[in-house]
């Protein structure tokens, strides 16, 4: 991935300093999980992965910026759509949000990379990233004649870009944190790398084998239809290690429960839409699942 110049906020840009005075802060004990979700779809076929962030500290992200990369020979990725983790009002909160937004994303399909930034200059820490959830979801579509197996990687890494401008020197940190007292906390990230592959797979266990009858929209398996189902969807993808199918939790999702909550249509494979598509069914805004 060759540098390429990415404009990033005044904070990020600190953030990322390494050779500086103004070299950031540590936040001591506290590591922000960023995830990509794994899904399949045939060669031709549109595809959805959810980037999701999890573990955020109380104080939360004022500033976030790395990148997703991918097989281009394998991948079409056409858009970058922020997700509900992001706070909508602070774009009137921010006054600069006029000039540039706070979320902006940049797609190089010829190097197969995907960049992404999300900082505000209001230090009203309501606005800032806050919880677990879906950051962003990546769209796309798997390249006709990709052969069926085959898979696409989806590796977070760092903005390939100068760690400020003119430095001469490669960033090579997940730019993350916040401003405090006029100076940058940087916050530790650990990354959980999400694929594509090409075909319809369904992922089982030997411990707990799917059924033969499924009970769309039971995510949880316990024999209703509720938020419940909706609420460990999203913290499947939200945090993977303890919600995911091999999760650390005792109510982590099985693989029934993978094949009862996928209930959109559109998109093999869990999404955040699934989780929609419940809580619209709850709220009686479509009759049937």
């Amino acid at each position: 991935m060759k540098t390429k110049k990415v404009v990033v906020g005044a904070l990020v840009a600190m953030l990322s300093l390494s050779v500086c005075s103004l070299a950031p802060v540590a936040a001591a004990g506290e590591t922000v999980q960023i995830s990509v979700g794994k899904t399949s779809a045939e060669a031709g076929a549109a595809f959805s992965v959810d980037v999701s962030l999890a573990d955020i500290p109380s104080s939360g992200i004022q500033a976030l910026d790395f990148a997703v990369t991918y097989d281009s020979k394998v991948l079409t990725i056409e858009s970058v759509e922020q997700g509900a983790l992001i706070n909508k009002s602070a774009e009137t909160a921010d006054k600069s949000a006029s000039l540039s937004p706070l979320f902006e994303s940049s797609i190089n399909k010829s190097e197969g990379y995907v960049s992404m930034i999300w900082s505000t200059s209001t230090d009203d820490a309501s606005y800032w990233l806050k919880g677990d959830g879906v950051f962003c979801t990546i769209k796309g579509t798997v390249v006709s004649g990709a052969a069926n197996g085959t898979e696409s990687a989806l590796k977070i890494v760092p903005i390939s870009r100068e760690t400020y401008a003119g430095s001469g020197s490669s960033n090579g940190d997940i730019g993350c944190g916040y401003e405090k007292d006029g100076k940058p906390v940087k916050i530790a990230t650990a990354v959980s790398n999400g694929s594509v592959t090409v075909g319809s797979i369904v992922t089982t266990t030997t411990t707990q084998p799917p059924t033969s009858r499924i009970v769309r929209g039971d995510a949880n398996c316990d024999g209703t239809i509720d938020m419940g189902d909706a609420v460990l969807i999203m913290q499947s993808l939200a945090n993977p290690n303890k919600y995911g199918l091999d999760g650390t939790d005792s109510k982590h999702i099985t693989s029934q429960g993978q094949l009862n909550g996928d209930v959109d249509e559109d998109v093999a494979g869990l999404t955040s839409n699934d989780a929609l598509k419940i809580q619209k069914f709850l709220l009686k805004l479509i009759t049937e699942l």
